[in-house]
């Protein structure tokens, strides 16, 4: 028992360098450039530091707290870049919607125009805010390993797994034209059965779990695309289809399931919740009792999870409501008239994505109740068996 333990953890830790080995060179591979035309002008961001502000005339507005309007003299240094090394005084024009107040020593981010190899214009554009965000992501990381000890561990592994999917596997696929469709089945599959085994190992709740969460993803999925399709609504739709039109043109992406593929995507999280929730309830309803029925365990399943329907369908739609409160505010401001609030592709789009995604919550329930029950007794009493006769 204890040797085939150890065989599943080196087969689990060779799938995971595999996967990883495939994602990093899959993402190195050659793919069709947007917006490269052979031109000499271009823009680049880097590293700058304030020597000294020179002069400056600031007012503060009264009316919108401690913003900033008026202008700065700088002078800085460019830290990074092909520029690297070079003085500039440099004009900052602080506004309400560009509102950089720099400070001698301090380190900001400034665009480089160039227009050849001897003329540039060089401009601030932010704030240095990385070292600020990457110390939060590793406070998180270390907050959630001392308080989850081992498992707290592999949940910071199940997330690095997870962003690096997004990043070097989703990402690229639906840029090179691959199938939206495709590629989020390849996400939901991958990350559903890599953060699963991590947290459980190879275990039978972690089976049921992993089966009854794609199956509910497959259901999400499948009313996504159908009440998309009834309501005309898909990547052509949304706010930014304008430059996703131009920049599909050059790389071939498929902007029409690209809608679909986001649902399934920002639908995931709850419903791995819901999975896991559900099949270890019924697993440790199991070896409370064992001689329960496979209904009356799939009936314990099915209690916890209405506990459960409602707190996550309520955190998908205040998640929706919060990516998109700027743009409900403007309508609100606007007093939009009904019909053409309920007809509006935002509208429709955001509706759609709570919708389904409750959808795939609350059926995921029954369905991971149902499987955790038929999988869970068989396996456990395999397992027992098989520990028996080694025994």
């Amino acid at each position: 028992m204890h040797k085939s333990k150890k065989v599943r953890v080196v087969l689990f830790v060779l799938f995971l360098l595999i996967i990883s080995l495939f994602m990093y060179f899959f993402s190195l591979s050659p793919e069709d450039k947007y917006n490269k035309h052979g031109d000499t002008s271009y823009t680049k961001y880097e590293k700058a530091k304030v020597l000294k502000v020179i002069s400056e005339e600031l007012e503060k507005d009264s009316t919108r707290g401690d913003l900033y309007s008026g202008s700065q003299e700088l002078e800085v240094k460019i830290l990074s870049g092909e520029h690297k090394g070079t003085v500039h005084t440099i004009t900052n024009n602080v506004s309400i919607y560009l509102n950089v107040i720099a400070k001698a020593g301090q380190t900001l981010i400034v665009s480089v125009d160039t227009a050849d190899a001897q003329n540039y214009l060089v401009s601030v554009y932010s704030y240095y805010r990385a070292p600020l965000l990457f110390s939060l992501i590793l406070l998180f990381f270390a907050t959630l390993w001392w308080l989850g000890g081992k498992r707290g561990l592999m949940s910071v592994v199940g997330i690095v797994f997870t962003f690096a999917c997004i990043i070097y596997l989703f990402i690229p696929m639906l840029y090179r034209g691959y199938s939206p469709i495709l590629a989020s089945v390849l996400m939901v599959v991958l990350t559903t059965c890599v953060t699963l085994l991590l947290l459980n190992g190879w275990s039978s709740k972690s089976v049921a779990a992993i089966i009854g969460t794609t199956v509910g993803m497959i259901i999400t999925g499948l009313i996504a695309y159908i009440s998309g399709n009834l309501a005309h609504i898909s990547g052509y739709s949304t706010p930014e289809v304008e430059i996703l039109i131009v920049v599909a043109d050059q790389t071939g992406m498929q902007l029409k399931g690209l809608l679909f593929a986001g649902i399934l995507l920002s639908s995931l999280g709850a419903i791995i919740d819901v999975g896991i929730a559900i099949s270890s309830s019924v697993y440790e309803v199991y070896l409370t009792n064992p001689n329960l029925s496979k209904k009356e365990l799939f009936f314990s399943g099915l209690n916890v999870g209405r506990d459960m329907m409602g707190t996550m369908a309520n955190t998908l739609i205040l998640a929706f409501t919060g990516t998109s409160l700027a743009s409900l505010m403007i309508i609100y401001v606007s007093q939009v008239s009904s019909n053409q609030l309920i007809n509006m592709n935002m509208i429709t789009i955001e509706a759609i994505q709570g919708i389904t995604g409750c959808f795939g919550v609350v059926l995921t329930v029954p369905i991971v109740a149902f499987i955790s029950s038929r999988i869970i007794p068989d396996f456990e009493k395999k397992n027992n068996l098989a520990n028996r006769f080694q025994e």
